[in-house]
Parts: C-alpha cells; sequence; structure tokens
C-alpha cells in the first residue's frame, strides 16, 4: 500500500542539488560506454563525453546556490547547461535542463506533480530547439519519459515512483530506438543520447532511494574534472601575460530582483571591464566581469535588486607562476599576439571565429581572415561557453562563427542567448573544406544577410572528404568494416575500405569525382607520413595535371587527410 505522506514526496533546492551532482556522477562513470554507442566506427564517438560535461558544468553551477528554493537551484543548473554545453546531445540536454527551470520556476519545493510538469515543459523545450526532431533519439526517449512520469504523478505516485516509471517507459523505448533509426538497427546499438539522458535519470532516481552516486574523479563544485577540448597551448593563451591583466578582478554574482532588464545592464557595464556576461531572466540575472574595482560593479548591481552567490577572484595572483613559467617559453612571441583583449583595439563592423582541427587548419584560417580560432572537433566538442569566449576577444559589431563541424552547430546558435552586446551569426559548415570556401566567399565590406547568405551558398560548392580508422567492427551498407580498417568518408558517410592509405585515399577522391573540378585541397594529418603525402600528390598529378592540387600540413589528429574539391 502507498503511504500517503513521504519525505521523497517533495525535492528543495538542496534535494535537486543532489540529484544534479549524481546524474553528473553516474554519467561520468559510464560516458565511455554512451560513447562506444556510435553509429559509425570511425574516433567521433563522443556523446556520452559531451553529455557529461553538459551536466557536469550543470551540477557544478547548481552546487554553488545557496538558497533553498528548488527553482533558483534548477535555474543555475538550465545556466550551467547552456555554458557547458557540447555537441548536439549536450545541447539537446541543456534545452532538456531549461524547460525544467522554467516549469519549476517560482516554487521553493515540487511535488511529484510538479516534478513530471517540468519534464514535460523540458521535453517542449527541447523539441522546439531543434529545427528538425529526428524520432528515435533522445527526443523520443525523453518523451516517453515525461509522458510516464505525468501518468504515475497523475495517479498519486511518490516522486521515487514516478521517476522509476518514467525510467522504465524510457529504457524501454530505448530499446525501440532501433526499429525507429534504420542507421540504428543497422549499426546494431541504441540512441546514444537517450542512454546517457537515461543514466542521468538513473542518478537522479538513487538519490531518492538514498543511494550515493560517485564517480572515479571526485566532484568539485566549481571545478572541472575533465580538460577541456583545448590542447596545451591553447590554456596556455588563457593565461596573459601579468602586465597585460589590465582588469584583474573576475567578478561574478547574481542579481536577484523584479522586471531586471538584461540589455540595459549589459549597457551600462560595457565600458567597465573585459568579458563581460550578462544572463539570465527579469527575476534572476547572473554577471561575469573582469574589472579593476569590484566595488563600483557591485555598487551598480544593487540597485537592481539583492545581490548572491559574490565571488571575487584576484586573476592577478592566480596566474602570476603561469605567466613567469610563459616568459621563459619561446613560444611567448606567438601567444602574445593572440592575447590582447578586444577593449584594447578599435571595433571594426566584422569578426569571424572558426573552428578547426590541428595547427596547420588554424594557420589557414587565420591566413585567409579568421580572427579567433577554437580548436575543436570529431571526439573534442567545444562548448558554447568556449564559442562565446572566443567571441567576446574580437572587437567587431558582428560576429561570424564557423563551427565546421555538424556536432557543433547548434552549440555554436546558442552562443546569441549567451553575448548578446553585438551581432553572432551561424553559419552551418559541416567540414573544414565548407568553412574556407565560406571564408573565401565573405566580403568585408558587404552587408550582413548579404554574407550569411553568400557564405552559406558558397557551402555547396566543395565537396568534403576524409580518411580515418575504423574503432570496431561494423556493417555499413554492402562494406564489412574491421576494427583497424582504413576509410574514406564523402560528406560524412563512409565510402570506402581498405588495408593501405594510399588505396583509400585514391578511392575516396574517385568517390568524390575530382577529376572533374578545378581544384583538389588536401590537408594530411600529424600522424600521415611525408612519403605517403608525396605518393598521392604524384598519383594526382599523373591522373589528371589539369587540376590544380593544394597540399597543406594541417597537422590534425584522428584524420589521416581532410579532402576539399572544388
Amino acid at each position: 500500500m502507498r503511504p500517503t505522506t513521504n519525505i521523497l514526496n517533495v525535492i528543495n533546492g538542496p534535494l535537486w542539488k543532489q540529484m544534479m551532482v549524481a546524474g553528473a556522477n553516474a554519467l561520468e562513470l559510464k560516458k565511455h560506454d554512451v560513447d562506444a554507442l556510435n553509429v559509425f566506427p570511425v574516433p567521433d564517438g563522443d556523446t556520452g563525453t559531451n553529455m557529461f560535461l553538459t551536466i557536469q558544468s550543470a551540477a557544478r553551477d547548481s552546487e554553488k546556490v545557496t538558497s533553498l528554493a528548488i527553482s533558483d537551484v534548477a535555474a543555475a543548473a538550465s545556466m550551467g547547461s547552456l555554458m557547458g554545453a557540447r555537441g548536439n546531445s549536450g545541447v539537446i540536454l541543456s534545452q532538456l535542463l531549461r524547460g525544467i527551470a522554467k516549469g519549476l520556476e517560482g516554487l521553493p519545493t515540487a511535488n511529484p506533480l510538479q516534478v513530471a510538469l517540468a519534464l514535460q515543459a523540458g521535453v517542449d523545450t527541447a523539441y522546439k530547439a531543434v529545427m528538425k526532431p529526428v524520432e528515435g533519439t533522445i527526443l523520443t526517449v525523453s518523451k516517453e519519459t515525461a509522458k510516464a512520469a505525468l501518468t504515475m504523478a497523475k495517479g498519486g505516485g511518490s516522486l521515487l515512483e514516478t521517476l522509476q516509471e518514467a525510467h522504465l517507459k524510457g529504457m524501454k523505448c530505448l530499446a525501440k530506438t532501433p526499429d525507429m533509426l534504420p542507421v540504428l538497427k543497422q549499426a546494431g546499438v541504441v540512441d546514444a543520447g537517450g542512454q546517457g539522458f537515461l543514466i542521468i535519470l538513473g542518478g537522479w532516481i538513487a538519490v531518492l532511494s538514498g543511494e550515493t552516486v560517485t564517480s572515479d574523479i571526485p566532484f568539485e563544485a566549481g571545478k572541472k574534472t575533465t580538460p577541456g577540448v583545448r590542447d596545451t597551448q591553447e590554456i596556455q593563451r588563457e593565461f596573459m601575460q601579468i602586465e597585460d591583466l589590465d582588469y584583474p578582478y573576475c567578478t561574478e554574482f547574481l542579481i536577484k530582483g523584479t522586471d531586471l532588464r538584461i540589455e540595459r545592464i549589459q549597457h551600462d557595464l560595457k565600458d567597465r571591464g573585459d568579458s563581460l556576461l550578462v544572463v539570465g531572466t527579469p527575476e534572476v540575472v547572473k554577471i561575469h566581469v573582469h574589472v579593476k574595482n569590484p566595488g563600483k560593479i557591485l555598487d551598480y548591481a544593487i540597485q537592481w535588486g539583492s545581490l548572491h552567490q559574490v565571488q571575487v577572484h584576484n586573476m592577478l595572483e592566480q596566474n602570476e607562476s603561469m605567466a613567469h613559467a610563459m616568459k621563459a617559453d619561446p613560444a611567448d612571441e606567438v601567444y602574445e599576439e593572440t592575447n590582447n583583449l578586444s577593449e584594447t583595439q578599435p571595433m571594426k563592423e566584422f569578426g569571424l571565429v572558426a573552428v578547426v582541427m590541428g595547427q596547420g587548419i588554424a594557420d589557414v584560417y587565420k591566413s585567409l581572415g579568421a580572427d579567433e580560432v577554437v580548436f575543436g572537433g570529431q571526439t573534442m566538442n567545444p562548448s558554447t561557453e568556449d564559442l562565446a569566449e572566443a567571441v567576446r576577444k574580437i572587437s567587431a559589431h558582428h560576429i561570424y562563427i564557423l563551427p565546421n563541424n555538424g556536432n557543433i552547430i547548434m552549440a555554436a546558435r546558442q552562443v546569441k542567448d549567451i553575448v548578446q552586446d553585438r551581432g553572432v551569426y551561424v553559419i552551418s559548415s559541416k567540414s573544414i573544406p565548407q568553412g574556407i570556401s565560406a571564408l573565401l566567399n565573405f566580403n568585408p565590406e558587404g552587408e550582413v544577410e548579404s554574407n550569411v547568405q553568400n557564405m552559406e551558398r558558397a557551402l555547396g560548392n566543395v565537396v568534403s572528404g576524409e580518411v580515418t580508422y575504423a574503432v570496431r567492427d561494423s556493417q555499413f551498407g554492402s562494406l564489412t568494416i574491421t576494427a583497424g580498417d582504413i576509410l574514406g568518408l564523402v560528406e560524412d558517410t563512409i565510402v570506402t575500405s581498405g588495408q593501405t592509405l594510399l588505396e583509400v585515399a585514391k578511392a575516396t577522391l574517385e568517390k568524390m569525382d575530382w577529376k572533374t573540378h578545378d581544384l583538389v585541397t588536401i590537408f594530411y594529418g600529424e600522424e600521415t607520413a611525408q612519403e605517403e603525402v608525396e605518393r598521392l600528390e604524384n598519383w594526382l598529378k599523373e591522373e589528371n595535371p589539369n587540376v590544380e592540387v593544394e597540399v597543406h600540413p594541417g597537422r590534425q589528429p584522428l584524420y589521416y587527410y581532410i579532402f576539399g574539391v572544388e
């Protein structure tokens, strides 16, 4: 017989924090299992990692909240997930948490029905965020969990029973995802995003059951437990020279009030420091800014409402040891050029951010006019916050982002929700060659809409291909693939496999119909031997000397070659 009262029939802020952390810890333990649920046998299985980094960011921000209200903790978790969202799966998860926060808005605590309604609000928000929702994915799984939660809660179920029923129906739905998406059935896997979501939900259930969910890496609020996508060079760039810290105090806090005007606050603060971030709602606004005098910023902010979670860090002190170490590094001169803050430069009309993989590719993008490059791509998708930071470094009124990967586009589109003091436009480039084509069609003198149209149109002028390797046995169409095989892809579709790099590279280019085009561009990876590159280049010239061939050391990981044919 179901008890009429149960302490778990009401969730408050502290309990929601525990659930967020447990969800992150649960996924941390199993993220590699979710990564392995990759449709293609290529080294890009990162769904579990992306979702973990997203929920970890949500948990980290929720842990900072001192309020007992579930609405405040859920709002912080939503904001954290927005900033930390990586990949399509991470962005969808952030939208689920955003909708949940909307559903819990204004509530000090939540009962089973309110939690179920919040889950439904999360599903509605996630579906709206996806331009072309596909069933058989995390969307479908989350939809079925919310539906089951509502049914159980309306029938008088406790919180634990409500989420257990949601999890049960979600697992049944997950098992059916291969029947909804043929590509899943062919690969013999269930949907990775749906699996990741249910693991998180399982962490929530564990808390309500009185269990403790711990990860291999202890979770600490405010501390990243997994390295980001940027390599050592990129991390070093964040440590500015001591003398360059014009605004040494990193100041973060929340304003709570009524009718908080985000755009007005942004306008008032934009000239008072750098790395300004103002996001939130008319009731709660989060502010992050680097300033000379934190007191002046707090004096300004208090006129809007009450201040909470005030944190001031002296970056001069934090960066001192790293800055001294960098002074002894002969590569300092390279970093100094890129470390100038946007406020020290005159504002220009347009700026460009590109996501690249490999220093050689970064150099090419820089030479073509990219103001900032963010290192990322397959297996290492940058977060929305990473992209927003790159945007904020550019002194320009309008900034175009080239994601250069289909799994980064959604995260890039969320940047405009974070950086609202300038125009942000995402060009839907899905490959390095597409991004280059878009860059070449950018007109510094053109109007915004004209540039967007021209750059989007240019994406269709190039055929993209890659040569990589198989990470597991698989059957893809008529191709029987064994782990370790070399694979050729055209427009993200596996078209050939083989044992030698040269034969697969040739076959891939043939599938791209290269002989009928004018130009073949080749970026070779960090593991590709120079003699292999020369053999391929010689073959191209012998086969059709009328086609121009450009070869660049891309130095990209995982991919032996990236091809562009136009």
